[in-house]
This record gives structure tokens, C-alpha cells and sequence, in this order.
């Protein structure tokens, strides 16, 4: 008996030495799945928790991008451009709430899956838009401008992965930015035609393709 209890006082510092390690690596991994700037999760990490959200049948996938933000950055400086990103993403991670999950796919570019749980995606997106459009806390007034929101409900498309609701997310967001209309819903058209994963308008992309249905 006295020989296990000294085995086993002799193996406690061990495990303790690996559960220590296992919680570092837990934090570094973590760590590298977020984003530095924002704290959002960075693309893969986004791809994978939002891919099990669309499991839900409220499901909404959303993508955002920042209007006019190389002229931000031109006109204020870089350290202003950023302060917009982290206010975007702390106003983006609000708004979706733990349910749902938020990423920064690059540069000014962000997307969500947010839970609907009473049908109203389209009146609360119309009113992150607003919120999206005010100016960083605790910055110069001047630095702000608005976010076009693209946004698809999963259910509708129930044959699209991730990868193509996000797409047609895109197509609605191009939409909106272009109408200045804010916000806007992918219709049930088809998919823009692209060429290496690039929606009409933007380099690269053909010039022939059918235009998806969209609706406010």
C-alpha cells in the first residue's frame, strides 16, 4: 500500500506538469484563432463554428463591408482606419450575441452567423446599420462612415454549404453597396457566374454572368 501511495505521489507532479501544458497550448491555440486587431475569430476558425450553426434552421448568414475605408485610411491615418475596424467588431459581436458567431475574414471585410429566433433578421440588421454608421467611442467624430450589410437566410438555400451562402451574402452586400440601400437579402436567383471564386463587378470575374434576384 505504501509502495502505490509513493507512485502516486510521485506521478501527481507529472500530470500536474501536463495539465499545465494542455491549458497553455488551449490558450495558444485560441489565441491564434483570433484576430489581433479586433478579437474576432480569423477564417478558419469562424468556418468552422459557423458551419455547425447552419444546422439550426433560424440560421442567418451575414456579411459585412466597411464603406469607403481605404479613404479613411488615406484621410486619418491607419491608427484611425483601425479604431473603425474594432469598433465594427465589437458592434458585430453585440448585435449576433453568443448564439451566434462572428469572424474577420480580412481587411474591412467581416462575416456572421446569427441565430433568428423570432423572424425579425431583417428589421434588427436595419437597425445594426444604423448603430454601424456612428462613429467609434472615444474618436474624432469625423472618422465614420456606413457598412453595407449582405445577409441570406440558410434555410432557403438548403442544398448550399458555407462557402455559397457566403457568396450569395457577397452578391447582396455588392447590391447594396452599389444602391446605397444599406441593407440587402439574397433573392432566389442563381449565383453570380465567377471565376476563381470572384463575383461579377470585381477583377477576374466574367462578364456574362446572370444576376441573382435580390430583395430589400
Amino acid at each position: 500500500m505504501n509502495t502505490v501511495l509513493s507512485m502516486l505521489a510521485a506521478a501527481a507532479p507529472v500530470a500536474s506538469g501536463w495539465t499545465t501544458h494542455t491549458l497553455w497550448l488551449r490558450r495558444r491555440l485560441n489565441v491564434a484563432r483570433r484576430d489581433p486587431l479586433t478579437g474576432l475569430w480569423t477564417r478558419d476558425a469562424f468556418t468552422r463554428r459557423a458551419t455547425a450553426l447552419l444546422r439550426d434552421s433560424r440560421a442567418v448568414v451575414m456579411l459585412a463591408d466597411v464603406d469607403r475605408f481605404k479613404q479613411i485610411n488615406d484621410t486619418h491615418g491607419h491608427a484611425a482606419g483601425d479604431a473603425l475596424l474594432k469598433a465594427t467588431a465589437d458592434r458585430l459581436a453585440h448585435y449576433v450575441g453568443r448564439a451566434g458567431v462572428v469572424g474577420r475574414l480580412g481587411g474591412d471585410e467581416f462575416a456572421a452567423v446569427l441565430i433568428d429566433d423570432h423572424g425579425a433578421a431583417a428589421d434588427m440588421l436595419t437597425v445594426l446599420h444604423g448603430v454601424l454608421a456612428r462613429p467609434a467611442d472615444g474618436q474624432d467624430p469625423h472618422v465614420h462612415t456606413t457598412v453595407s450589410l449582405g445577409w441570406v437566410r440558410a434555410v432557403d438555400f438548403p442544398g448550399d454549404d458555407l462557402s455559397a451562402l457566403l457568396r450569395r451574402a457577397d452578391e447582396a452586400m455588392y447590391a447594396a453597396k452599389h444602391g446605397r440601400a444599406g441593407t440587402r437579402r439574397a433573392g432566389l436567383g442563381r449565383l453570380f457566374a465567377t471565376v476563381t471564386g470572384r463575383r461579377a463587378g470585381r477583377a477576374g470575374a466574367r462578364t456574362d454572368a446572370p444576376v441573382v434576384g435580390v430583395a430589400a
